[in-house]
């Protein structure tokens, strides 16, 4: 995450040379394939015919069956699909490492970090000693410390509002970094406040800019859909179309519960539009859920012609 001009700019990790979407450049054909596995194919037993799945990629804005294919096979390596064979096709679900990805983000954007929104007036303090020749396991730390909900307050001391024991106990384990790291609970005693102290760590400026971008660009969609539902005689979008909506609206939204520390609102701004955002989101996106996944099924249960010469 950087800012530009005073405006949020999301960043996309390495793929490996994937070609993005063409509804958006932003988005790359895994992002897609890993949210239709958690948002639509894992509630229907998990598992998805390639050509189901092409078909679907190709209303998302990537044309090519064989950039899907490729895509399957370099997510397959990651380690976060796997594939059978039934009779020339190729059926593809998650693996337990998919699962466990998937449900860490469906947790985080549909119902928020377990711990936010009730503060005790403490900060939780983690400072790490890790010497330059472990600078890897550095970097990784302090990306998981981002994720998980911590901020960056001086060169190696990252500070929380909430008790994330759970949650490091974890990384610790995973990272093997217990003998590097002290923890910390503390009340700041001044000379500032404690908004003084996210103002340090956090951008909120820029996040709460862009959250008032999301809205502006979903809302009016969201009150012409609504009508358009609402009265019959009026012309409303297609199921199709509700599919796309609903599809997009999750890959836009999705970034902000990975980088908004859903901070208690005693520290928050007066104007902070995130709670705004959410609840718009959870709204519009139901709205849209019946007839998206009405178009869904009938995709995903529809078999292919006897004689269609597609190996999967």
């Amino acid at each position: 995450m950087a800012t530009q001009n005073g405006k949020l700019m999301f960043s996309n990790p390495s793929t490996d040379g994937e070609q993005p979407s063409s509804l958006s450049p932003s988005i790359r054909p895994k992002n897609l394939i890993l949210t239709l596995f958690g948002d639509y194919i894992r509630p229907r037993g998990g598992e998805i015919w390639t050509g189901s799945l092409i078909r679907l990629m190709k209303l998302l804005g990537v044309p090519s069956g064989q950039a899907v294919r490729s895509t399957l096979s370099r997510t397959s390596q990651r380690g976060w699909l796997q594939s059978r064979k039934v009779g020339r096709r190729s059926f593809y679900s998650l693996t337990p490492r998919g699962q466990h990805l998937l449900d860490e983000g469906a947790q985080r954007i549909f119902l928020g970090r377990p711990e936010a929104h009730t503060w005790d007036g403490r900060w939780r303090l983690l400072s790490y000693h890790i010497p330059d020749e472990l600078s890897p396991l550095r970097a990784r730390l302090r990306q998981e410390l981002g994720w998980i909900g911590f901020g960056r307050l001086d060169s190696s001391l990252y500070v929380a509002p909430y008790d994330y024991t759970h949650e490091l106990n974890d990384l610790f384990e995973t990272l093997d970094v217990r003998d590097h790291i002290d923890l910390f609970t503390a009340e700041y005693r001044g000379p500032g406040t404690d908004q003084d102290i996210v103002r340090r760590v956090w951008d909120l400026e820029s996040l709460n800019a862009a959250y008032a971008d999301f809205l502006a660009a979903w809302r009016p969609r969201f009150e012409a859909d609504q009508a358009a539902f609402a009265d019959p005689s009026h012309p409303g979008p297609t199921l199709e179309e509700c599919f796309v909506r609903r599809f997009m609206l999750v890959h836009e939204y999705r970034v902000f519960p990975f980088i908004d520390p859903d901070l208690p609102v005693a520290l928050l701004p007066a104007d902070w539009l995130g709670t705004e955002a959410r609840v718009f989101f959870q709204a519009y996106y139901d709205l849209l859920t019946e007839p998206a996944l009405a178009f869904f099924d009938a995709v995903f249960t529809a078999a292919p012609p006897e004689d269609e010469d597609e190996d999967g």
